[in-house]
């Protein structure tokens, strides 16, 4: 099991395939506190918000997916420049 699978069971005990707000903070603090702090309540809020395409108030697994792919994209952008230089 993966780093990732690992903290989506953590947060989701009831084993559905959707997070809530409370669980998707839990699990992005936690799994990436180096992005997300517990202090900085709107960039959560905004992740949510921008990850939530349907509006229901939950983040389903592909709309995670999505935000995991976009986070790798930009963290393999950002080392490439910092190889480049």
């Amino acid at each position: 099991m993966t780093q990732l699978e690992t903290y989506l069971h953590i947060v989701r005990a009831d084993n559905t395939q959707t997070l809530t707000k409370a669980e998707l903070k839990t699990l992005l603090e936690k799994g990436l506190p180096n992005f997300f702090s517990k202090t900085n309540k709107d960039a959560t809020d905004e992740v949510f918000r921008n990850l939530d395409e349907n509006g229901d108030s939950q983040v389903d697994f592909k709309e995670f997916v999505i935000f995991v792919a976009a986070l790798t994209c930009c963290c393999h952008k950002y080392f490439e420049q910092k190889a480049a230089k």
